[in-house]
C-alpha cells in the first residue's frame, strides 16, 4: 500500500500555474511534518517545502518563496502545494514526503515517501 500518492502535475507554460497535491495514509497525520521535494533532470533531490502538523508553521526554499504555498487538510489527511508564476527551471519531479514531529529543517529525515509527478513548464 502507498502510504503518499501525489497528484496534479502535468505541462504548463511559463508563468502559469499547478496545483499538486499529496494523499497520506498515515495514523495520526496531525503528527507529521508533510514537505515537498524535487529533483530536476541531472540534478540531486532539493527540498522545496514543509508545514508542521498542528501548527501550521512552514518553511520554503528561497528558489520558490513568494511563488509556491503549501498547506494541508488534515481532515482530508492531504498536503497541497501551490505553485504560482512557475519557471522553467521548475522542471522537475515532486515528490511529497513525510517526518514525524515538528521539524521544517530542509535536512530533516523523512522516512516516508511518494512515488513522484512530473511537473514540466515550458518556456
Amino acid at each position: 500500500q502507498e502510504l503518499l500518492v501525489e497528484s496534479g502535475g502535468g505541462l504548463v507554460q511559463a508563468g502559469g500555474s499547478l496545483r499538486l497535491s499529496c494523499g497520506a495514509s498515515l495514523r495520526s497525520i496531525g503528527s507529521f511534518t508533510l514537505g515537498w521535494f524535487r529533483r530536476a533532470p541531472g540534478k540531486e533531490r532539493e527540498f522545496v517545502a514543509a508545514i508542521t502538523g498542528g501548527a501550521h508553521t512552514t518553511n520554503y526554499a528561497d528558489s520558490v518563496k513568494g511563488r509556491f504555498t503549501i498547506s494541508r487538510d488534515n481532515n482530508k489527511s492531504t498536503v497541497y502545494l501551490q505553485m504560482d508564476s512557475l519557471k522553467p527551471e521548475d522542471t522537475a519531479v515532486y515528490y511529497c514526503a513525510a517526518t514525524y514531529g515538528p521539524d521544517l529543517s530542509p535536512t530533516a529525515k523523512y522516512p516516508y515517501w511518494g512515488q513522484g509527478t512530473q511537473v514540466t513548464v515550458s518556456s
